[in-house]
């Protein structure tokens, strides 16, 4: 799933590790959502909003994710 993690912490000039400790998982964790390679709990996701001062929906670009997944619907 697409989101703005990375992008988000870079910005805001935290590690991962100090992003991980922020939100209670570790740096690994951190690690695999920011390759899109993890999807949150609604929790963690909340966590990571809050820490970034932004929605989930803008943090995990949810329109255009949902757009991407009908597109793939569509073709079936």
């Amino acid at each position: 799933m697409k989101n703005r993690v990375k992008e988000l912490r870079t910005a805001t000039g935290i590690t991962q590790q100090q992003l991980a400790e922020r939100v209670h998982v570790s740096a690994r964790t951190i690690i695999s959502l920011e390759k899109g390679q993890y999807n949150p709990s609604l929790l963690l996701a909340y966590r990571l909003a809050e820490q970034f001062g932004t929605s989930i929906e803008e943090l995990y670009c949810l329109k255009e994710n949902r757009e991407e997944e009908d597109k793939r619907y569509e073709n079936l």
